[in-house]
């Protein structure tokens, strides 16, 4: 490895390597990592699979590769929180779909579907209720046409011109009669609002007394122009499309939010958005009027209006008030439901309930009706049928979860159907398994006799993720188990074939075998591949992987996976150079956040952008590793999160030192976004790693003022946790080198490129080895080619110059002895 790693930073120019040493000299040009890793942006990917409403075809989608820093480089515009090309009215940074391959389950035959137009970027596909056709947007340079495609012939066929806006707002859409789509046209189809030459004023904004605490956001309106191109380029046209591609309007144009039909296709109910625009929100909590039109779209009245959401309380558990969740009962023909909070939405209020849900039936002019209170948060309603539906109600601060059984048609009869911690995995009964009604809409799949529903789920267990489906019965609400992924393989259920449990289309993989589909026999395990899918990073295929679990010195259990380099021998090589990459996640009890996640049976998902490329490095890698933050009923997470990651990163070095496969002087430590802030705390507060790589992270918690993560308190509640949560305080205390990246189109909630800008200044003014790399257009995720080609290009040569070949580090400097905490 050392001899391969020496001939590639051979190869790269001389002056690119001076920028590593003494004073940072301007890089302009896009770096290249070693050819073993760069295969793993460029290798085909596998395709994308759908399957048919009958269960019979499964569609193999083609999809689009990685864009190009020149695709990113397009003009985009950033307004309310929604990115968008404005030359063509569609998502600026989405991916897409370019062929269509249908393949028989039963013989395995694969027929290309004809007519796709050249260079197709298809996206938004629904079906009819009947499974046989499909309608689609295919985005061109000007809009989206609508094109449709039949199943049984296998061709497709345009619809429309590319006159379809897909911005924001409801997009396409089946009516109930399966005839007719419902469209969003382009409504102003002029040259956009010229920018004014200078400004006609100051932008003002004005509070008066309200509390309106909002988390920092990017991408929001700035300034009166902002306004008009957001009203110019969200404003849609709604419309109904024919089959023969007649195009007839409804309704006058303005800010859609959404348009939804009833069931049976009488009433629709639309949610337009209106001024004032928020500048601290995007669209999604601007003010909002729900109304009510006819099956042809005619309006027949306003059903009620939504503030906008800063007046939304805050802490976990907080709602907007007034109504909220409202929509279509989905095995009813028109009846509306709708939540509102009995607290005005704010967790600090004390009342015996919390939520209460309506409902207003066919007739659309009856009063509403209420249909439950509830103690905890409203979490949705999985309808059945005219007896029986399922009810969630949740609460965040004590992580409590109940499902009620409840009759619609007689309302007072509720019952207890499961309750448990949301944190708790190893008791979790999984998900219903839902199907679709004859009207179109997902319900509860129910067992033959009606009396039961079936439920899947991940199976987690001390030995690992175990996805299951069971039979549960709702009287009592014991399961049984019908079928459940067996070691030495990792298995996910699909779908039922002809909607019963004996027979199941599978996805299967094992830690050396990749993906695939199958169908699977209930009662015999007799097996059947659909598909043939060829290994996606053949770099991979003799990389060790090693599911590990080790202890915290409070005894709480601690996983991770482990990746060794292709032929790699311990005793023969020694411990190597290790890259240890991670996420902290919150947890209220110590068993929880013990438990084990994830499966040592699963095949090895290489990202370019996650830390198992190193491994093509000569690095051992330890993905995931634990980072639990254990707090109490007493005591917040966040108030001991710094003592508890130093215990989590000491049990993890500490583990693979013991193991022998790291060198404890040879370590290095590094994350992504809150992987990336714990990397700086980790930096600041031990001795124990040797560099970090910190990418799109947040530095200084006073710039995210009114919480992050799952923080409910704000910087005025506990001024001293947030310059504690804070690594840019300690930015004197790194000593280690850390090598920070960012997108300088972050769209992130609170990790703003100046997050890194000014964590940077703070770490050069106190004489810091660090080095920023700004990555141009790019988000909180990287998704150029050259981009990420040229991040691991960062990183592979940081960790090879402050890692893999660091000199020895003098002891007397170490502020953490080697033997503490369990070490050796």
């Amino acid at each position: 490895m050392k001899r391969s790693t020496t001939l590639w930073l051979r190869s790269i120019p001389f002056a690119v390597l001076l920028t590593f040493g003494g004073m940072a000299v301007a890089q302009d040009t896009y770096q290249i990592p070693p050819q073993v890793m760069a295969n793993l942006v460029n290798n085909p990917g596998t395709p994308g699979v759908s399957f048919t409403r009958d269960g019979k075809s499964m569609i193999l989608l083609q999809r689009s590769e990685s864009p190009t820093i020149e695709d990113l480089a397009q003009e985009e515009l950033r307004l309310a929180g929604v990115r968008f090309n404005p030359a063509n009215h569609s998502p600026s940074r989405s991916g897409y779909t370019t062929g269509m391959i249908i393949k028989d389950i039963a013989t395995g035959a694969e027929k290309q579907v004809m007519g796709v137009p050249a260079n197709a970027k298809i996206t938004s596909m629904t079906w009819t209720t009947d499974g046989n056709t499909m309608a689609f947007l295919n985005m061109t340079d000007t809009g989206n046409e609508v094109w449709l495609f039949d199943l049984q012939s296998a061709t497709v066929e345009k619809l429309t011109d590319a006159v379809v806006s897909n911005v924001y707002g409801p997009g396409i859409s089946w009516m109930p009669d399966d005839k007719t789509l419902m469209v969003s046209l382009i409504a102003n189809k002029g040259p956009r609002p010229a920018k004014p030459r200078a400004p006609s004023g100051p932008i003002v904004q004005e509070n008066l007394g309200d509390v309106n605490a909002v988390r920092t956001f990017q991408d929001m309106l700035q300034n009166p122009y902002d306004e008009q191109l957001f009203e110019h380029f969200f404003t849609t046209q709604p419309a109904f499309v024919s089959m023969d591609g007649k195009i007839t309007t409804f309704a006058p144009p303005a800010i859609y939010a959404n348009i939804n039909v009833s069931p049976d296709g009488k009433y629709m109910l639309s949610t337009v958005v209106n001024k004032p625009y928020s500048y601290l929100i995007g669209v999604g909590g601007f003010d909002r009027t729900v109304n009510i039109h006819d099956g042809q779209g005619k309006f027949l009245r306003t059903f009620t209006d939504l503030p906008s959401s800063e007046k939304t309380p805050t802490g976990r558990g907080a709602t907007s008030a007034g109504k909220r969740s409202i929509n279509w009962r989905g095995d009813a023909s028109s009846t509306l439901v709708w939540v509102e909070a009995l607290d005005g939405g704010d967790p600090r209020v004390s009342v015996p309930h919390r939520d209460e849900v309506f409902r207003l039936d066919a007739r659309i002019t009856d009063q509403p009706r209420s249909f439950a209170k509830l103690e905890l948060r409203f979490g949705g309603i999985m309808w059945g049928r005219n007896d029986l539906a399922l009810m969630n109600e949740s609460w965040a601060e004590s992580r409590v979860t109940r499902t009620w059984v409840v009759n619609p048609a007689k309302p007072t009869e509720q019952r207890i159907l499961m309750e448990r911690s949301t944190q708790d995995a190893y008791n979790n009964p999984g998900s219903p398994r839902m199907t679709r009604n004859s009207m179109g809409n997902m319900v509860l799949h129910f067992t033959p006799d009606g009396n039961g529903i079936y439920m899947s789920g991940q199976g987690a267990s001390p030995q690992g993720n175990r996805p299951f489906l069971d039979e549960m019965n709702l009287a009592t609400g014991e399961s049984k188990r019908l079928w459940q992924s067996q070691p030495p393989f990792y298995e996910t259920m699909s779908q039922m074939v002809d909607e019963k449990p004996d027979k199941l289309i599978i996805s299967r993989e094992s830690t050396d075998l990749q993906p695939n589909y199958y169908i699977i026999d209930v009662l015999t395990g007799n097996l059947t591949q659909i598909t043939d899918f060829s290994h996606p990073t053949p770099e991979f295929v003799n990389v060790s992987k090693e599911f590990i679990k080790y202890k915290r010195t409070d005894g709480i259990d601690m996983t991770g996976t482990l990746y060794l380099p292709e032929g790699y021998n311990k005793e023969k090589d020694g411990p190597l150079p290790m890259l240890m990459w991670a996420y902290p996640r919150e947890f209220r009890s110590a068993d929880e956040a013990g438990q084990v996640t994830g499966s040592p049976y699963q095949f090895t998902r290489v990202s370019p952008n996650s830390a198992l490329p190193y491994v093509l490095a000569g690095y051992a890698v330890l993905d995931n590793a634990s980072m639990p933050i254990v707090g109490t009923d007493e005591i917040e997470p966040n108030d001991v999160f710094v003592e508890q990651l130093v215990l989590n990163a000491e049990a993890a070095v500490n583990e693979m030192v013991n193991m022998g496969v790291a060198d404890r002087e040879r370590i290095a430590v590094g994350g992504h976004s809150y992987g990336a802030f714990m990397t700086a705390h980790l930096l600041a507060h031990t001795d124990l790693f040797r560099a970090g790589i910190a990418r799109s992270g947040a530095y200084n918690r006073s710039l995210t003022p009114f919480g992050f993560q799952s923080e409910p308190r704000t910087y005025w509640d506990n001024t001293e946790m947030y310059v504690t949560m804070s690594p840019f305080t300690y930015a004197n205390k790194i000593k280690e080198p850390i090598l920070m990246i960012h997108g300088t189109a972050d769209n992130n909630s609170g990790t703003f490129p100046i997050q890194s800008e000014r964590m940077y200044a703070a770490l050069k003014g106190h004489g810091a080895t660090a080095r920023l790399v700004m990555l141009p257009e790019e988000s909180h995720g990287y998704a150029a080619k050259e981009s990420i080609l040229h991040m691991m290009w960062e990183t592979v040569t940081w960790l090879d110059k402050y890692v893999k070949n660091a000199p020895p580090r003098d002891p007397e400097l170490r502020r953490i002895p080697t033997t503490e905490s369990g070490g050796e």
